[in-house]
């Protein structure tokens, strides 16, 4: 059984560019040796590199401009609320609109935090089939995994502290400031919006977006393996 997850470790990373270094990664790996890794220590190394992973992406996203300065995952304007802010901008409030935006992000950032614990929940209650099953599929397994036993949790966790950064920040008085000027200019018509959720579930895609980049250093990368056991684990 060791032998098999190893072979899958060692067919995810030849996955990544280096096709040609397969034979090598096996040999590190012990196949063929009589050092082959135990199945505890190759779940073991698992759960360290969605550990690492998850707590890179806590960190990337948790602090200012994790999500701001990120494009990537950066929240704008709700689709629903384009022609709003496209008419604002054209009557000259285009500083307020990008104020709301910025309270947007920084209220994600605050959030973001809140995640590691809930990460570090999903990794200890993982089993060793979660483990293979993740082995055995893509470069975004670990990510979906995360996605299906956490996003409630995480939607729950993030409420309070996206409600409290965007009262701190203003960003309802904002919004309706906002709506209600808009709704002055002639035949203009907006959109009723819950902002609140509207960030929470950005503030959960832009996370998922994060992990599932680490997630793919980690088993392309021998750089991103910054402990020991992912580096035994996933080969030289």
């Amino acid at each position: 059984m060791a032998r098999i997850l190893v072979l899958c470790l060692g067919l995810l990373l030849a996955a990544a560019p280096g096709h040609a270094q397969l034979g090598d990664i096996l040999k590190g790996l012990g196949l063929g040796q009589s050092s082959a890794l135990s199945d505890p220590k190759v779940a073991s190394g698992l759960k360290e590199a969605l550990q690492v992973g998850a707590d890179k992406a806590v960190q990337l996203t948790g602090r200012t401009d994790g999500y701001f300065g990120n494009d990537a995952i950066k929240i704008l304007m709700p689709s629903k609320l384009r022609s709003m802010e496209k008419g604002l901008r054209a009557v000259g409030y285009g500083s307020k609109i990008d104020e709301f935006i910025l309270s947007m992000n920084r209220s994600a950032e605050a959030a973001a935090p809140a995640a590691r614990k809930i990460f570090s929940d999903a990794i200890v209650a993982m089993s060793f089939d979660d483990a293979k099953k993740i082995l055995s599929e893509g470069d975004s397994a670990a990510t979906d995994y995360f996605k299906d036993k956490t996003s409630d949790q995480l939607a729950a966790a993030f409420q309070p502290f996206v409600e409290k950064t965007m009262s701190e920040n203003g960003v309802m008085q904002q919004y309706k400031a906002l709506t209600d000027q808009y709704q002055s200019i002639p035949f203009a018509k907006s959109e009723s919006l819950d902002i609140n959720k509207y960030v929470v579930d950005k503030t959960l895609d832009g996370l998922f977006v994060e992990l599932a980049n680490q997630e793919r250093q980690i088993r392309q990368d021998p750089a991103a393996r910054t402990t020991q056991l992912l580096k035994e684990v996933f080969g030289k």
